[in-house]
């Protein structure tokens, strides 16, 4: 393995690994606990939202879902008549030619 590669494959690693832990900035120290109704109005967010888009999401991604496996669902059904067929069909042709 050539010099060249080690290097490149030591600053991959680098980047993968170290790098994001220097992205991450201690948060500005607070004097501690801050109650709501000393919190400006701007830096105050409705949690409601959230929930409900949270929430709404989740249903989707639900309904998705299981539309999904009632459509495999009814198409491992229709495989299964045609192999039914398919077995009573040769199971008849074998006993007529016997």
């Amino acid at each position: 393995m050539s010099i060249i590669r080690r290097a490149l494959i030591a600053v991959s690693w680098f980047a993968l690994v170290a790098a994001p832990s220097f992205a991450f900035q201690a948060p500005a120290a607070q004097d501690g606990f801050v109650p709501i109704s000393e919190v400006p109005p701007s830096e105050r967010l409705p949690a409601a939202p959230f929930v409900i888009g949270a929430y709404a999401f989740f249903l989707v991604l639900m309904v998705v879902y299981i539309w999904s496996i009632s459509r495999r669902l009814n198409h491992v059904q229709h495989e299964m008549k045609v192999l039914e067929q398919r077995t009573t069909q040769a199971t008849a042709q074998g006993s007529a030619r016997r």
